[in-house]
């Protein structure tokens, strides 16, 4: 899986899961799905063969791609004649695009 995590809103977090161990897992499984379906869509993920696309798996507590080549389109890798080809952070913007949902979700189950 990816090597991204959530940072910041630890004290929301943190606050949620003392109310509810069961709640706060639930807010992170329903961001992890939410971040998986919007891989799969058109833009979500890069696609030159799909092969990234139908690699990308969730268990729920995590989510990312596990073709071998994963990491080198997310971060970027060398190529053979020594240039660099720049990332894509397809992961990292929909994590990113996924935050602010989050901090919703948790700031929503606190107050129930």
């Amino acid at each position: 899986m990816s090597g991204l995590d959530w940072k910041g809103l630890p004290e929301l977090q943190r606050a949620l899961q003392e109310k509810s161990h069961t709640d706060f897992m639930q807010v992170g499984r329903k961001s992890m799905l939410e971040i998986y379906k919007r891989g799969q869509q058109t833009g979500g993920t890069p696609i030159d063969t799909n092969e990234l696309r139908m690699s990308m798996q969730t268990d729920g507590y995590e989510v990312g791609y596990m073709a071998e080549h994963g990491p080198h389109v997310e971060y970027g890798h060398r190529t053979r004649s020594g240039s660099f080809v720049q990332g894509q952070f397809f992961l990292k913007r929909n994590v990113d695009t996924q935050r602010s949902t989050y901090y919703g979700d948790l700031k929503s189950q606190l107050r129930k």
